[in-house]
């Protein structure tokens, strides 16, 4: 079963890794994750730039 709490306490946690492909996977999943982070974040921050003046 899917635990989020789970999921949430790893995000943060350095694994150790014995190959490079370990490696490789490690890096592309936390690259995964900016990514994500910059295209939720990026059109909340554009839209807070270019909203207009309510006075």
């Amino acid at each position: 079963m899917f635990n989020l709490e789970n999921l949430l306490n790893s995000i943060g946690e350095v694994s150790q890794v014995f190959t490079v492909v370990d490696y490789y996977q490690y890096i592309k999943g936390l690259e995964y994750l900016i990514c994500l982070a910059f295209f939720i974040i990026f059109p909340i921050f554009y839209r807070y730039i270019h909203k207009d003046k309510q006075e």
